[in-house]
């Protein structure tokens, strides 16, 4: 059976390449690579063929009906944001042989001393400058490789925004070129650099920002919220509400009503890889919704203006839904989510009236869902008496339906 080996070339260049893989290279016929991994090899006696990324598919194509024994060429480890994913998609993997070499991440780590272990990898090609920073944020060391549209210099602008600028950030340049150059600084430095179109950007973070405010857990007490008091689902009801949702960290939520945005705040910790959708037609609401996203540096939360269940035919199907208000409309909300959640879908809704949980629990009846009523008094002691008084609050019906 025919092979096809696939090279990484390392930093040092010609010089980074094992005996087996000089030897697989010169008794190859035919050669894959950028134009400059083939500049490595002059004097290659046997067909060249340049490739790029508007040119990959031209690539496959050939290897699919080729007999001759072939070497494609990629920079570091292939399988590492190389090439090696793309050839897997589409040919058989048996045909294919990696040889990996040092990435430039790897060497980057060993040039400014530091562990890269436990470091998340994040390959900035293709992907929207947001989803690049909701990973950075997330974590504590993080190596990036930039490109022309999501340079350093905009990755820094997005994490001084979020006032999220505690990090100590290397920024390393032509790697194994006698160019080469490493660059110690922080997130507001990193705005002020020229920076070559070849490098990696580390970030380790050091501090939080003492801008940032309340640090999330679960359970956020309810003053940190921007709101009115009538409006905020509250704490205790929070945390027995997104215990009900059971969520998972890729799901997709929605919160119909979702009044100053708290539970959508809490969620987001809950779902690291997940998407929120906090819908709300109240103008006043929608302002405290931003000002709550922005203090608590939400990354997977976005706003929806308008009334539901109208404006919910754009979004992509939930596996959750939370019902924290549905302006007199609910058995229309019901029906919609009722068409768009799978079986096994999960539905919260919060009714402080008798009246919207007697409709709401008619309505699962009729539907079929698995239903669960949850009574939640709560009581606090007074924090500006002389004496331990309780103050009680309204009680509040949890009504879980399973589909």
């Amino acid at each position: 059976m025919k092979s096809i080996h696939v090279i990484g070339a390392g930093i040092a260049g010609h010089e980074g390449f094992t005996p087996q893989a000089l030897e697989l290279i010169n008794h190859s016929e035919l050669l894959f690579g950028a134009e400059r991994l083939l500049g490595l090899f002059p004097d290659f006696p046997g067909e060249t063929v340049t490739i790029d990324d508007h040119n990959l598919s031209e690539m496959v194509s050939r290897l699919h009906n080729c007999e001759k024994r072939v070497v494609v060429l990629a920079s570091g480890d292939p399988l590492f944001f190389g090439l090696g994913r793309y050839l897997l998609r589409n040919l058989a993997d048996e045909l294919i042989e990696f040889l990996p070499n040092v990435t430039s991440v790897q060497y980057a780590f060993a040039k400014i001393r530091e562990p890269w272990d436990d470091s998340i990898f994040i390959s900035v090609h293709g992907r929207a400058l947001k989803d690049v920073v909701d990973r950075i944020v997330s974590n504590d060391k993080a190596a990036i490789l930039t490109d022309a549209t999501n340079t350093p210099e905009m990755i820094a602008q997005e994490l001084m925004n979020r006032r999220r600028s505690g990090y100590k950030a290397y920024l390393c340049e032509n790697l194994g070129t006698p160019i080469e150059k490493i660059r110690v600084t922080n997130v507001k430095g990193l705005q002020e650099l020229d920076v070559a179109p070849l490098n990696v950007l580390i970030l380790i973070r050091e501090y939080e920002d003492e801008i940032q405010g309340h640090i999330p857990t679960f359970g956020i007490p309810d003053e940190e919220f921007v709101s009115i008091k009538q409006l905020i689902t509250k704490e205790e009801v929070r945390v027995v509400t997104l215990a009900k949702l059971k969520l998972r960290h890729d799901m997709c939520l929605w919160d119909i009503g979702a009044g100053s945005g708290s539970i959508c705040v809490e969620a987001d910790h809950l779902l690291s890889h997940g998407r929120i959708f906090a819908i709300e037609r109240n103008s006043e609401y929608r302002q405290f919704i931003k000002e709550n996203l922005l203090k608590f540096n939400t990354r997977n939360v976005m706003l929806i203006e308008g009334d539901a269940p109208d404006c919910l035919e754009e979004l992509p199907d939930p596996d959750r839904v939370f019902i924290g208000g549905s302006g007199g409309r609910l058995w229309e909300i019901l029906d919609t989510v009722d068409q768009r959640l799978a079986v096994g879908g999960r539905i919260v809704l919060n009714a402080s009236t008798l009246d919207t949980l007697t409709s709401a629990n008619e309505y699962f009846g009729n539907a079929g869902y698995e239903v669960e009523v949850v009574t939640v008094n709560i009581a606090r002691t007074c924090p500006h008496s002389n004496y331990k008084l309780f103050e009680a609050y309204d009680p509040v019906y949890i009504l879980t339906a399973v589909k």
